[in-house]
Parts: structure tokens; sequence; C-alpha cells
């Protein structure tokens, strides 16, 4: 039974990883670049630093994805109003707009999802995700750590 949970589980990220590259293709938009465009989106201007913690990535790889962003008209670096060594990560107005629209396409998208399942089974699917989730986040972290260790 756990099993299949699991196979299920590992379908859906599939076709959510599917579904984004679909919506991404013929776009210089990448899964790691969108998700450096949802976090400057919820946190505001940022540093780079920030990002990388935010996302949980080295600061190399938030600069070279930045660097792309940049390029390519979705993010403007500016100067940091208190810290002369610090660069803040902005928004471009049309990313805004952009990422205006992928919300509104994403909250439509989790009301679809959730109306696949009965009313009174919402709260419970909500409660087990979380669950796992949560689950899952810490067997990731142990092993990373347990990686890390000589």
């Amino acid at each position: 039974m756990s099993t299949d949970l699991l196979n299920q589980l590992l379908a859906i990220s599939e076709l959510m990883r599917r579904d984004m590259a679909r919506a991404f293709a013929g776009t210089p938009l990448t899964e790691s670049r969108v998700a450096v465009l949802w976090t400057l989106r919820m946190l505001g201007a940022s540093t780079q630093r920030d990002v990388a913690t935010a996302l949980g990535v080295s600061g190399k790889n938030v600069s070279l994805l930045v660097d792309a962003l940049e390029a390519t008209g979705y993010v403007n670096r500016a100067t940091h109003p208190t810290d002369r060594r610090a660069v803040l990560l902005e928004l471009t107005e049309s990313a805004n707009v952009m990422m205006a629209t992928m919300e509104r396409e994403h909250a439509e998208l989790a009301e679809t999802l959730v109306a696949a399942v009965a009313p009174g089974d919402v709260v419970a699917t909500q409660r087990g995700v979380a669950a796992i989730a949560a689950r899952l986040s810490e067997l990731v972290e142990e092993a990373s750590t347990a990686e890390q260790l000589p």
C-alpha cells in the first residue's frame, strides 16, 4: 500500500515537471530560473545570499541563474541602500506581470486539482500531504548531513 502511494507521488512529481517544461518551452525559463523569480516575488528585492538561502543552494548557483535572468530581462541588479558590498536583485516590471499571471494560473490549477478530491476528504488530504512533505524534508536533510560527515 505505501509503495502504491509512493508511486503515485512520484507520478505526480513527474507530471508536474513535464507540465512546467511544456509551459516554459520556447522561453528562456527553466525550473531553476523560475524558482529564483518566485523567491524574489515572495521576498521582494533581496540579496543573492538571501535568495540562495531561501532556495538552499550556493551563492554561485544563484549568481549564474541571475546572470541568465538579467540577460533576458527578468531581473535587475541594484545598489543596496545600506550595504555598499551587497547587490539587490529586483524583478523587472515585465517579470512582475508574468509572475502575477503565474500566480493566477497556480491558484486555478490548485482549485482544479483539489476539486478532484471529495469535499469531505480535502482537509485530511492536505494534512497527509503536508506530513509526507515534512517527513521527506527531514529525510533529505538527514541524508545531506550524513554525506557531509567525514
